[in-house]
């Protein structure tokens, strides 16, 4: 009982433990996540931009359109 009342809760040999903690340590902690999950995301679409600038991966073709649109003009030239 003492155990449930600290937060913490023990399942037969598998000992979870489960902490409260307050929304605002929730939340500080989603932040920093989501900060991180950010940072990685633009470290890897610069490298992805250098790569293509330098040649060493091909473009897929949303990254065609948006470098080289008129390689997707279908308008006749007479």
């Amino acid at each position: 009982m003492g155990a449930e009342e600290d937060g913490e809760i023990r399942q037969g040999s598998n000992q979870t433990t489960q902490i409260a903690i307050s929304r605002d340590q929730f939340l500080a902690w989603k932040r920093q996540k989501d900060a991180e999950s950010s940072a990685k995301q633009a470290e890897a679409a610069r490298k992805r931009e250098q790569d293509i600038a330098a040649g060493r991966v091909e473009m897929n073709g949303r990254e065609l359109f948006l470098h080289q649109p008129w390689v997707f003009d279908d308008t006749p030239h007479l």
